[in-house]
């Protein structure tokens, strides 16, 4: 498994609370403080499976760091939430 601080796309810098991490299956999860944001598993051309967690949008700054996770705005994410492209679930549980 490997953690790695997400950077400010501006500055360069690594951000506090901000992780990408990814497992031994290849998996890459966005964490935001202590909740899995989204999970991202290998298979699809571009990015993969994409899952998000129900707290999706739960704050600005996850919203910041989401987007560039998956790198997208936040409207391109809820048309693919609408059309079925991402999947909602839990992912903290």
């Amino acid at each position: 498994m490997k953690v790695q601080n997400m950077t400010s796309n501006r500055s360069g810098r690594e951000v506090a609370n901000q992780f990408t991490i990814t497992d031994d299956e290849g998996n890459t999860y966005f964490q935001s403080y202590r909740t899995i944001i989204a999970k991202v598993a290998p298979g699809h051309p571009l990015h993969g499976e994409v899952i998000l967690d129900h707290n999706w949008d739960s704050s600005r700054t996850t919203g910041k760091y989401r987007n560039q996770f998956l790198g997208e705005t936040k409207k391109e994410t809820e048309a693919k939430i609408k059309d079925g492209t991402y999947v909602l679930a839990d992912l903290n549980s």
